[in-house]
């Protein structure tokens, strides 16, 4: 097994073993499981709500000319559903003027009526006739009444239409705000240096790309066409209502400063239950992603109990906080009701003793009260939008910090190129650390020409696997320099260095597919004669003859339909057939069995034919034959030479090619006291 000092080797899912406090995550896949599983970790504290609003706001800018277009559609469409309540209102004169009418003696005069009203003493009356102006004994005239109606019908159906053509093009505005948002993020991820792999859980990663722009794309579908809407409404409504009567939109006007204060109390409150939710989500999901992929261990070691104790506890802590969050944030819908039903009664009193004194028409008191209804039912509206803006937000602010996470450094302008690839690679005075105080490599020098194969052993810890992650650029130098026949790898592309190397891991990382997709990963346009020319030297062919689908069986979720020696064999083939000039192999072998080893021995000695190999070992029988075998200890070189040379040294590499096949052997001093025999070297050999 390979190792190095970093938290989570880049090779290996994260939630490794040796992450404190966390199951092994047993990964096939990139995503170690269904999206749904992945939900990350938000941060402690949320970034300022205005300055996220508005750089995700921001992202909408791309579509200028249809932002406009639905906002002239909105200005239009509220608009119209404004004038509605006055012509109702104007319908409800007719009707009403019409009554009075018909109870007045016919051949009077309307100013005939308010005298003999006054004259009655009925002052009152006599003012709301005259403000009415009936028509005495002519009755209701439903020629306007019905030519009022239609302007109205009409209005409100071209209310609605607009209002559809809106939504329509704004529902395209924001999924294609989502869509780049998602390939942004995918490019960022690309661009991003191991380091920050290290350093993140996979499900948080899988929650940001995933759940968050969900939900992202769910605020925004909901809250921007209410927002919009809304807001125009309260414009509009405010505006017909000054016009009509001064008075009661002062007293409307009431309810707003009241919510305001209201709805800025309970989401200030509420943001911290939101914060508190996405953050148990994330661990709760992370909890789920590591049992169901570590599920066989958990099995193992018996520990079924404590994982559901976990997992109920975190539940708990999710429920209570989720539960919060929902109720703080809906305390806000009723509160807005309460407030909207309390002017509401006003309106409806003070109106209706301006209709009685003759201030107001009865009309304008109901299209008043229509206004005082659609200017709170935004409001509320508003309000009750709070909780989905506050979570799109949230979850807005995690992808952002993806977004603005440090990338790795950029490829030159102008990449330096490999002219003549023979395989030499150079390390000069190298030194790396992955963190700034505790030292790894110091000061490393050391060849490998062309051709040969040069091993890597050492204890755990000792910085193998950080050795070969520096040959591919997966970390940056801390000093020194390396150099691929004569060239600074600093001063190639990262793809051009990269596609002149080979790599296998003893992780099988297989892709969902077939056989075949997965040996033509090394290489997409290789043919199908040179497919199985790689799965024949490599014995793939072996065992898929005896698949009943062969080549074109498909790798399934867990890849439980093929053995880890199977997969082994698969990702051998891959590199073999990626051809690289420069091949890597990290403890290659690990999991086949011993006669299959044998016959890989004999496939990786064809496949490191004139490459530079380096391959990490711990099983010291199987890189016997390399040309250099470098001995490391704490990050440093403290032996290299063939194995002879080695063995003739008795030093660190003897040491431990002693314990791997003598008797136990622990911390023996070397006195030159007796000790077993070691078996002869062909007794050794695979």
């Amino acid at each position: 097994m390979s190792e190095r000092t970093s938290p989570v080797p880049e090779q290996k899912p994260a939630g490794d073993a040796r992450t404190p406090g966390r199951l092994p995550a047993a990964g096939r896949r990139g995503g170690g499981g269904p999206p749904w599983m992945g939900a990350g970790m938000p941060a402690e504290r949320s970034m300022n709500f205005g300055p996220s609003a508005r750089r995700l706001l921001r992202r909408l800018s791309p579509h200028r000319l249809h932002l406009a277009l639905i906002i002239t559609l909105a200005v239009v469409s509220v608009g119209f559903s404004v004038a509605g309540p006055k012509i109702l209102g104007h319908a409800t004169d007719l009707i009403f003027t019409g009554v009075i009418g018909r109870q007045l003696p016919a051949g009077t005069t309307t100013d005939q009526a308010v005298a003999a009203a006054r004259a009655a003493g009925n002052d009152a009356f006599a003012d709301m006739l005259a403000r009415m102006d009936p028509v005495p004994g002519a009755g209701i005239d439903f020629g306007a009444l019905g030519r009022v109606l239609l302007l109205a019908l009409a209005l409100y159906l071209a209310a609605s239409v607009l209002m559809w053509w809106q939504g329509w093009l704004l529902n395209g505005v924001v999924q294609r705000t989502v869509l780049r948002l998602r390939a942004d993020v995918e490019e960022k991820l690309n661009r991003l240096p191991l380091p920050y792999f290290d350093k993140q859980p996979r499900g948080e990663l899988l929650s940001r790309v995933t759940n968050d722009i969900d939900n992202i794309s769910t605020s925004l579908q909901q809250t921007l066409s209410q927002l919009l809407t809304s807001l125009l409404t309260v414009v509009g409504v405010l505006g017909a209502m000054f016009w009509i009567s001064p008075l009661l939109a002062l007293v409307a006007l009431v309810a707003v400063p009241l919510s305001v204060v209201v709805t800025q109390r309970i989401a200030k409150r509420s943001q911290k239950q939101f914060i508190a939710q996405w953050t148990h989500t994330g661990q709760l999901n992370g909890q789920i992603e590591e049992a169901f992929t570590g599920h066989e261990l958990v099995k193992v070691f018996g520990r079924q109990r404590e994982v559901e104790a976990a997992f109920t506890a975190k539940n708990e802590e999710l429920f209570r906080a989720s539960f919060g969050a929902q109720f703080i944030s809906g305390i806000i819908m009723p509160s807005m009701m309460f407030i909207g039903n309390l002017s509401y009664v006003a309106i409806a009193v003070v109106g209706g003793l301006r209709v009685a004194s003759g201030s107001m028409s009865l009309g304008d008191v109901q299209a008043f009260i229509q206004y005082s209804r659609q200017f709170t039912q935004p409001l509320t509206q508003v309000a009750s939008m709070a909780n989905l803006l506050q979570s799109g937000v949230a979850s807005a602010e995690r992808v952002f910090a993806v977004l603005d996470a440090e990338e790795q450094t950029p490829d030159p302008a102008t990449p330096a190129r490999v002219t003549d690839p023979r395989g030499r690679v150079e390390f000069e005075h190298v030194s790396f650390r992955y963190e700034p105080d505790k030292p790894l490599i110091d000061d490393l020098s050391l060849v490998a020409e062309p051709g040969h194969t040069v091993a890597i052993v050492g204890p755990t810890g000792a910085g193998k696997t950080t050795l070969v992650n520096l040959i591919m650029r997966f970390y940056e130098l801390d000093a020194g320099r390396i150099t691929l026949d004569g060239v600074d790898i600093t001063t190639m592309r990262r793809d051009d260095l990269r596609g002149r190397i080979g790599m296998v891991l003893q992780d099988t990382w297989l892709f969902g597919g077939t056989i075949r997709d997965n040996i033509a990963y090394g290489r997409p346009d290789a043919t199908e004669e040179e497919i199985l020319a790689a799965a024949r030297a490599t014995f793939v062919d072996r065992f898929v003859r005896s698949l009943p689908d062969g080549y074109d069986t498909v790798i399934d979720e867990e890849g439980s339909n093929v053995s880890a020696g199977e997969k082994q064999l698969i990702t051998i083939a891959r590199a073999f057939l990626a051809e690289p000039s420069l091949l890597i192999l990290d403890e290659a072998t690990s999991s086949v069995d011993t006669r299959t080893e044998v016959l890989l021995q004999r496939a990786m000695a064809a496949l490191r034919s004139d490459r530079t190999s380096f391959v990490i070992a711990h099983r010291l029988s199987t890189i016997r034959d390399a040309d250099l075998i470098l001995m490391m200890e704490d990050g440093r070189i403290v032996e290299q030479g063939t194995h002879e040379q080695l063995l003739a040294a008795r030093g660190a590499y003897h040491r431990l090619y002693r314990s791997q096949f003598s008797q136990a052997l622990t911390d023996e001093p070397d006195d030159g006291a007796p000790r077993p025999p070691v078996p002869a070297q062909g007794a050794l050999s695979s």
